[in-house]
């Protein structure tokens, strides 16, 4: 099945957070909350205005984002757990050449 969202919906991949903290600690499941980083999977073509022109997302599919803890709605499409919600639900887009420039 392929799933395309309507409007100013995305869906996501959340990226699950590190097992183990920076001292070695190993973190049980019982203690993780849910991660609030993602990749996404699929954008909808954006939000029509009044006068219906279509206004088109920031996102496209393969940016990692950050959202908030309690943003979008959990589904599972072809047995993948992953989340629906708006695009203004999403906090930021993760550059990835700056996370490198920021390692180095």
């Amino acid at each position: 099945m392929h799933f395309r969202p309507l409007h100013d919906r995305v869906v996501v991949r959340r990226i699950e957070a590190e097992e183990k903290t920076s001292g070695g600690i190993i973190i049980p499941d019982t203690a993780k909350e849910k991660p609030q980083e993602g990749e996404v999977v699929a954008v909808g073509p954006g939000v029509r205005a009044e006068d219906g022109t279509v206004t088109a997302l920031d996102v496209k599919a393969g940016d990692r984002i950050l959202f908030g803890k309690w943003s979008g709605t959990e589904v599972r499409i072809d047995g993948e757990e992953l989340l629906i919600m708006k695009e203004s639900d999403i906090l930021g887009v993760i550059e990835q050449a700056e996370a490198l420039k920021q390692a180095a």
